[in-house]
């Protein structure tokens, strides 16, 4: 891992596996950070992976919120162009998914294929996002947690073998940057533009999740012409970390069936 300069933003992003082979590019939520994505990586040898930690997250910087869904997508583009990857399948979840969905909208050369996970072409209300930012700023995110833990998780959060490693992304993130990026989130719809996209697409629903219910995931794959659905069952809202192998399966099988550009 290393900071990598941009015109105007460090990001801390890495990638591995050979130069030449097939790229992805890994996008995290919201509240957590790269290593989101590490229990994906062992299966993945064959391929070039990109993955990194958005503006606000992880060891990236963090600029002044809020952001906006453009700067995000922006972030990713220039990772991309800087690392020589194109043409990749682009994997999102949640905000990560709202992320790809704009990125294959502006830069289409840049992706050859979508999976979106656990996420929507509109995610919550303004209003919504206004309130959960307005308690992280006066509370900070441990106090935040437990709820938003159980929406990640569903009704057994407290029981999950995945909750300490994610609570400690989501309490090690800086408020700042949460705030930031939950401004993003509030400011963005994708329905237009996601309706119009051409690219092979995997959308993965949980039926554990509270974020971003099942219904709310398929009404946004049904916008996208071809796509593929995917409901995995007995995890929530980030089920790489829940079932990283069912994931990687759903995944590998995806990319191998869309084939090289």
């Amino acid at each position: 891992m290393s900071l990598i300069y941009l015109d105007d933003i460090r990001l801390n992003a890495e990638i591995s596996g050979p130069p030449g082979a097939p790229p992805i590019v890994l996008i995290h939520a919201l509240g957590t950070n790269l290593t989101l994505w590490d229990n994906l990586m062992p299966a993945l040898p064959e391929y070039r992976v990109l993955r990194f930690d958005i503006r606000g997250h992880g060891a990236s910087d963090v600029p002044e919120p809020p952001y906006a869904m453009g700067s995000l997508i922006r972030d990713c583009e220039k990772l991309m162009t800087h690392f020589g990857v194109k043409s990749a399948a682009v994997v999102g979840v949640s905000l990560g998914g709202l992320i790809a969905q704009g990125l294959a909208t502006k830069r289409p050369d840049l992706v050859r294929a979508l999976v979106l996970s656990n996420t929507a072409a509109r995610i919550g209300s303004p209003s919504l996002w206004a309130q959960r930012s307005a308690q992280v700023e006066a509370q900070g995110l441990a106090a935040y947690a437990p709820g938003a833990m159980e929406r990640i998780l569903g009704r057994k959060w407290r029981e999950n073998p995945a909750l300490p490693r994610l609570l400690q992304m989501l309490e090690s993130t800086d408020p700042r940057g949460w705030t930031g990026c939950a401004a993003a989130i509030a400011g963005c719809d994708f329905y237009t533009t996601t309706a119009a996209l051409r690219r092979p697409a995997l959308v993965i629903a949980g039926t554990n999740d509270g974020t971003t219910p099942p219904d709310l995931v398929r009404e946004t794959a049904q916008l996208i012409a071809g796509h593929q659905f995917a409901l995995m069952r007995g995890v929530g809202h980030l089920p790489m970390a829940e079932n990283p192998s069912e994931f990687c399966a759903l995944l590998t099988a995806f990319i191998a069936a869309v084939g090289p550009s």
